[in-house]
């Protein structure tokens, strides 16, 4: 309910993202993090009224940005470290951890 009541639009013009669509750059790691997150854990999410934007690994660190109604959902952090990173470091033991980033201009718009 805090996504309705931030006045914030439902539906957009954007384009939606291909954050996790294959690149030449991508090493195998990579490869499969975005599998991982394209086949296995968006779905999941986007059924709840969010979405999970891939946003980098370095150091053995997935950088993710919630989106939708995990923004404002209490329990996003437990998603983020029970979910999403237990799945990614059982099938890829390069993962260490997951991190949450946040996109500075949206934040500002909900204050």
């Amino acid at each position: 309910m805090d996504f309705f009541a931030s006045g914030l639009p439902v539906v957009t013009d954007e384009a939606p993202s291909s954050d996790t669509a294959p690149s030449e750059d991508d090493d195998e790691v990579v490869a499969i993090i975005k599998e991982l997150l394209d086949t296995r854990i968006r779905p999941t999410v986007q059924e709840d009224g969010g979405d999970v934007i891939y946003k980098g690994f370095e150091d053995g660190i997935v950088k993710l940005m919630l989106q939708g109604s995990c923004t404002s959902c209490p329990s996003s952090i437990v998603t983020l470290k029970s979910g999403i990173q237990n799945m990614l470091q059982f099938y890829v033991p390069e993962v260490e951890g997951v991190i949450q980033v946040v996109d500075e201009e949206k934040e500002k718009e909900l204050l």
